[in-house]
């Protein structure tokens, strides 16, 4: 059965592996997620200034706690690349309570209660 956290698992892409291990290391850094995954390549469509495009780009997944949400995505609207970037986030609504709570404490810091 399903149950609602206080976690957030976010989404962006970027058009290297090395901006994506960028930004991976700069949320954790700042404590603004847990932990960060990238990978890659993938393959996106979509349409940007009236055409359809398809490029090459890389992933990275963010698991923060729900209350750093809003740091988070000013965090990476500033350090990424890209005029609009993808930024979303999906609530976790159950898993492993120890590693949940891991991502609580990973993400205090720095004047979060």
């Amino acid at each position: 059965m399903a149950e609602h956290t206080d976690v957030v698992r976010v989404e962006t892409t970027v058009d290297g592996r090395e901006g994506a291990e960028r930004l991976a290391g700069s949320v954790v850094e700042h404590r603004l997620a847990a932990c960060a995954q990238v990978s890659g390549p993938v393959r996106s469509f979509y349409r940007w200034e009236s055409a359809v495009r398809s490029d090459e780009e890389w992933m990275v997944v963010i698991k923060t706690a729900a209350d750093r949400l809003d740091d988070l995505v000013a965090h990476l609207v500033e350090a990424h690349p890209y005029d609009v970037p993808e930024i979303v986030a999906v609530p976790v609504t159950g898993g492993n309570p120890s590693y949940l709570d891991w991502v609580r404490e990973e993400t205090r810091g720095s004047g979060v209660a």
